[in-house]
């Protein structure tokens, strides 16, 4: 029997509690009301997996009942779950305990049915605040059903914070040139979003660019002056320059105003006491228009002064600020220079993610949270092992630095190409090792992992994923730097030295690996249940993607490089293309809006276009 996130104290004892269809669920009448709403999901979820409906009702406990009561003497998100003969008691130290009692208890009934095993369960959070961010901006604006089912998930595995990234993808007031060819989330939506996490415990906090990564917002004609970067808006759209330009001019004092209004607009829609600023990667800072404040005063003193502005702000409104810290890692001792309330997220996303940053703002004295990463953007499935390693270091420093916070985060570089469920492996370790830095072996937590969430009874499914990521050779990353690089009649050396480097047999291995994988999945299906084997066309769909993108580079190679030669068929090779962009489509509609997928198609369809012409 698995249990994740791992609790921090179980005993499981050699007799059995039968679950009968005449079973009650019990709750005190010391109980909040929302907890009414949490009996219902485990009256659900027992439903769902014995086929009994079971009774909800207040009172005290009696015999053969589920009860659920609240203990004083337990920290709010603690809980203890005893199953003993005739009973199964859930003790949380309020609501918030009760509900991951409740989560926990579901994942037993899921494996065990209606006979399930005396234990005793004493469990608490290590870390109070565990996050997961999700880029809703540059690329996917995922659908207000795909975010409600996510709560549904980051619930059933004890997260207790969401963030959504935005830059442009919301419908402010206003600003229509900002959103206009794209699909954004409206206020009644985070509205509705906002309530649906407040009953499952979540804390939605509301998250906008505000500093750099203003890419939409400063190539319009009404905001353009405000770019750091002059004719910024004149540039033909470009995925990399999306990621390295577009700082706001913080010498124009009309900038910050654009930026509280913009604030003031969103900060209602959300009950959460935290805003998050970002300011992050401010590449330009100093480098245009601000150019002459810079060489007065320093970048440092530029960035400071500005994020202090929107920091008090945001403490006038009653809102603790929350920042990204890789700008002030370089000067932590700047730190003190901020409101002392304010929360530095202190990311890094290397698989063997070094230390300095947490140490030096640790001794500087900032407030942090850790923030890792799932490892989903430039691939099409998710890179499994190096987010594992990058998560369990990240949390060990949490742990070794007094983090109050970890926030597990999924970007949405280069148009967000990844399937937001591929993310759910990393979510889960973020989530488990959040609440348990107990560490679990890489092999081990991918079985759990297989059967918890995918219900693959073989429990292979995480570890055949993760050995199928590793065939992307020609990743989405230098595939489009590829095209730009084309397009846009500009040098890249990242490109020329992957092709001086090109391995043709490398890539040749690579997709036989894709093929046995896909093979391994299809094998698969009797081991997963009904539900859960929709799950698996997204990741064929992807490892076919994968397996095109390979034998792109082996074309590019021979084509443009001579290096080797292939027999691939160009022309046939952009038809599949075309068919697979067909079927990755359906795919993207499944769980995000329309919002940039444009963007994609363009590079697709470029490619097609190459490939064809190469044929001439």
């Amino acid at each position: 029997m698995y249990i994740l996130p791992k609790p921090q104290s179980i005993s499981i004892y050699d007799e059995d509690f039968y679950l009968t269809y005449d079973l009650q669920i019990i709750i005190s009448m010391n109980c909040d009301l929302k907890v009414y709403d949490y009996a219902s999901i485990l009256k659900e979820d027992i439903q769902k997996n014995t086929g009994f409906s079971l009774s909800i009702t207040k009172g005290k406990k009696k015999k053969d009942s589920i009860y659920i009561t609240k203990d004083k003497s337990l920290k709010a998100q603690a809980y203890k779950l005893t199953i003993k003969k005739e009973e199964v008691i859930i003790a949380g130290g309020s609501k918030k305990g009760i509900l991951y009692g409740i989560q926990t208890l579901r994942q037993i009934i899921t494996q065990e049915g209606a006979v399930l095993p005396f234990l005793k369960i004493e469990d608490y959070p290590d870390v109070e605040n565990r996050g997961f961010y999700h880029d809703a901006a540059r690329g996917r604006i995922p659908t207000l059903e795909y975010l409600k089912k996510f709560a549904d998930k980051l619930s059933y595995y004890k997260i207790n914070q969401l963030q959504l990234y935005i830059e442009h993808s919301f419908l402010f007031e206003d600003f229509s040139e900002v959103w206009r060819d794209d699909t954004p989330l409206t206020a009644s939506e985070i509205i509705e979003l906002d309530q649906y996490c407040s009953d499952l415990n979540i804390d939605l906090i509301p998250s906008i660019a505000s500093f750099g990564h203003l890419y939409k917002v400063l190539s319009t004609k009404s905001y353009e002056h405000l770019c750091e970067l002059e004719d910024a808006s004149e540039e033909e759209f470009s995925f990399l320059s999306r990621m390295q330009h577009h700082t706001i001019d913080a010498s124009n004092p009309e900038s910050l105003k654009f930026i509280k209004k913009m604030i003031s607009e969103f900060m209602p829609l959300f009950s959460s006491d935290y805003f998050n600023i970002c300011s992050d990667e401010t590449f330009d800072l100093g480098k245009g228009r601000s150019k002459e404040l810079a060489a007065e005063i320093g970048t440092q003193q530029m960035y400071i002064d500005f994020l202090n502005e929107l920091a008090e702000f945001l403490l006038a409104n009653n809102k603790t600020p929350m920042f990204w810290g890789d700008i002030i890692s370089k000067f932590p001792e700047r730190i003190n220079d901020l409101p002392a309330e304010s929360i530095c997220l202190n990311w890094g996303y290397a698989p063997e993610q070094r230390e300095h940053e947490t140490k030096v703002l640790a001794e500087a004295g900032a407030t942090q949270y850790l923030c890792p990463g799932v490892g989903g953007w430039n691939q099409l499935i998710n890179l499994i092992e190096s987010s594992y390693k990058n998560i369990t270091l990240m949390c060990d420093y949490a742990q070794k630095y007094d983090a109050i916070g970890i926030l597990n985060t999924d970007w949405g570089d280069f148009g967000h190409i990844n399937h937001p469920e591929f993310s759910i492996t990393g979510m889960i370790y973020g989530a488990a090792f959040s609440w348990n830095n107990n560490k679990i072996a890489f092999k081990e937590i991918n079985r759990k992992i297989s059967l918890l969430e995918y219900q693959d009874h073989s429990e292979l499914f995480v570890s055949i994923i993760a050995d199928l990521t590793l065939q992307n050779v020609f990743g989405w990353e230098i595939a489009v730097r590829f095209q730009e690089m084309n397009k846009l009649n500009r040098k890249d050396e990242r490109v020329e030295n992957y092709f001086a480097d090109f391995d043709y047999s490398a890539v040749e291995k690579a997709n036989k690996n894709i093929n046995i994988k896909v093979n391994e999945l299809y094998q698969l299906l009797n081991s997963m249940s009904v539900e859960k084997r929709k799950l698996l066309k997204p990741y064929l769909v992807a490892a076919r993607g994968m397996s095109l993108l390979n034998n792109i580079s082996l074309l590019i190679n021979s084509y443009e490089y001579h290096n080797s030669s292939t027999d691939i068929d160009p022309v046939k090779m952009a038809s599949e293309l075309e068919y697979w962009l067909h079927d990755y489509h359906k795919v993207w509609l499944s769980v995000s809006k329309e919002s940039e997928f444009y963007r994609i198609r363009d590079v697709i369809i470029w490619y097609a276009d190459y490939l064809r012409d190469l044929s001439k």
